[in-house]
């Protein structure tokens, strides 16, 4: 079945970007939001794995922009230490308060497929944003291309290292926000054709807990050229011991994702060759948008799948990042419009 024969209140007419239109030529400015029809103020619910992670205070800004731009509320819930069964529980839990809307980080392929269709059955759409399951009905996911960035990673590190021992650090392996990335990066450093050992290495949910175990398997495997990680809290444990150990000195190389105050001030004294920027705060405001699309028209338009990117920042582009403080990176939560750059 399909799923716009399991979800009858709605139709996906809308494919790629173009669902976006509207509500882009509303954002042109803020006084084009009083074209906007009344409507209720809205309640929307994100369902999170790492409720308490840095790397998503981004979002949160992102999600409390785009609710103050369309009149809406949202609540933040899930679990804080990647517990799907918690999640289902949050997902329920609006589903019988009658929420208008969902989004659910997809980090389980199949523990969230009845609470899709229960969300279905009472009316209420569902978004994927930052992980996602494909094979379930939610309606659109907002987040990186998980597994071309790991491609793109991999890719990265065979530029880098011509043989030796690597790791590849994940917190929480099979997770569908970060596994994904693993495989891309896998793939990519076997079809190199390089005499480079990946080595999987599961690090924990918590921070402190991916730091003590990246610095306990280096300790065991100092004949490692490089050392590089898939999730925010594991790539600023791998900046960590790097710059700690003093390891670029002995050719050490490494890398990751997201952009976590540490690993930025790492990269830029030189501790870590590389992160990627998935962009969260488009995350939180890319989907919220077409949650609100979506209720506006009945259904008729807002889902669609969008990218919200990837940015290689290394030390020749960390600087940005690091004399500015913006609701964007969530490193302030103070409204601002940045300057633009001299150049683009």
């Amino acid at each position: 079945m399909t799923k716009q024969n399991k979800f009858a209140v709605g139709r996906r007419l809308a494919v790629g970007g173009a669902a976006l239109a509207p509500a882009l030529a509303l954002l042109a400015g803020h006084p084009a939001l009083a074209a906007l029809p009344s409507h209720p103020r809205w309640k929307l619910v994100f369902v999170n794995h790492v409720t308490t992670n840095p790397f998503f205070v981004p979002t949160q800004y992102g999600i409390q922009d785009a609710c103050a731009a369309f009149g809406c509320d949202y609540q933040w819930t899930g679990s804080a230490t990647s517990n799907a069964a918690e999640m289902v529980n949050a997902m329920n839990a609006a589903i019988a308060a009658k929420v208008d809307a969902i989004a659910v980080s997809l980090v389980d392929p199949v523990a969230f497929d009845r609470p899709i269709e229960r969300a279905f059955a009472a009316g209420i759409p569902v978004f994927s944003y930052n992980a996602d399951a494909p094979k379930s009905a939610r309606l659109a996911y907002i987040g990186q291309d998980l597994y071309k960035s790991g491609v793109m990673m991999g890719e990265r590190i065979v530029s880098l290292i011509p043989s030796g021992v690597v790791a590849l650090f994940i917190a929480t392996p099979g997770q569908l926000n970060i596994q994904p990335r693993i495989d891309g990066a896998q793939d990519a450093i076997k079809q190199s054709g390089k005499p480079i050992q990946a080595e999987v290495v599961a690090t924990g949910p918590t921070v402190d807990e991916e730091l003590s175990r990246i610095r306990a398997w280096y300790i065991g495997h100092q004949e490692a050229k490089g050392m590089f990680a898939v999730d925010a809290g594991s790539t600023q444990g791998v900046s960590e011991v790097i710059r700690s150990m003093n390891l670029v000195a002995k050719g050490m190389h490494g890398g990751g994702f997201d952009l976590l105050p540490r690993t930025l001030t790492n990269i830029h004294d030189g501790a870590l060759d590389f992160t990627i920027d998935q962009q969260p705060y488009l995350q939180g405001f890319y989907t919220v948008m077409e949650m609100v699309t979506w209720l506006l028209s009945g259904g008729l338009t807002g889902p669609a799948e969008i990218n919200t990117g990837l940015k290689f920042v290394t030390r020749e582009t960390v600087g940005p990042y690091l004399t500015t403080s913006t609701r964007y990176e969530g490193k302030t939560d103070k409204e601002a419009v940045v300057p633009r750059p001299a150049k683009v």
